[in-house]
């Protein structure tokens, strides 16, 4: 049987690379059934103090999907902003990747890379991508921007199934504002745990993982 295809996204001051390297456990997790191929965004994020780097648990190369201050280029989960920046070059991206990397069976995200992935699944159906065709997501610590211009992605709710994975002890997303995304998504599967902003791929989580992707196989 030929594993799963899985596109990654990862979350803002994070790269493919990096990504690549934090999700080691969870890849160790489910390497007979899924391939993960990462992504990179297109958007260079401006070096934080090291401070704010070391509580981010930011990358040298740091890349982000969008901007919520247009002009600090920033982005914050937490910030209502009325336009952010830059998640048209990073839909493109997507598609480039699809184009020439796919098929993909899913989509994973984390953190913001999460909240994208929700947009792009509104995308697909909504005939917007024609190249995109995920017959599933996995959003990790996922949230609903708080930039107006992007509530058009949230009604109503999209029926591609869904793995919402979240930390009850989550200090960047805290877990109420993954919750919120969940109305977005008809029949979203659920996966908790008791940690931080991090994707849990310890052998506990292995049976709900399991279950989500087997329905794919």
């Amino acid at each position: 049987m030929a594993p799963l295809r899985v596109l990654c996204i990862h979350g803002y001051r994070q790269n493919g690379s990096s990504f690549r390297e934090k999700t080691g456990a969870l890849r160790k997790l489910l390497k007979k059934h899924v391939e993960l191929v990462y992504l990179s965004a297109p958007h260079s994020v401006p070096p934080a103090s090291s401070e704010a780097l070391e509580s981010s648990g930011g990358d040298e190369d740091s890349r982000g999907w969008w901007f919520s201050d247009v002009q600090a280029l920033s982005f914050s989960a937490q910030q209502q902003c009325e336009e952010s920046l830059g998640l048209d070059d990073s839909v493109t991206a997507v598609r480039e990747a699809v184009k020439n990397q796919g098929p993909f069976d899913g989509i994973l995200g984390f953190s913001q890379g999460a909240a994208f992935v929700a947009m792009l699944c509104c995308l697909q159906e909504q005939k917007l991508e024609p190249e995109f065709n995920f017959r599933f997501s996995i959003l990790v610590a996922g949230f609903r921007s708080a930039c107006e211009e992007h509530k058009k992605f949230y009604n109503p709710p999209l029926q591609i199934p869904s793995l919402h994975v979240f930390g009850l002890e989550d200090r960047v997303i805290p877990d109420n504002m993954s919750r919120e995304l969940l109305p977005s998504f008809h029949d979203p599967q659920v996966l908790t745990h008791p940690g931080g902003h991090f994707i849990p791929a310890a052998s506990a989580h292995r049976q709900a993982y399991q279950d989500f992707l087997k329905r794919f196989q």
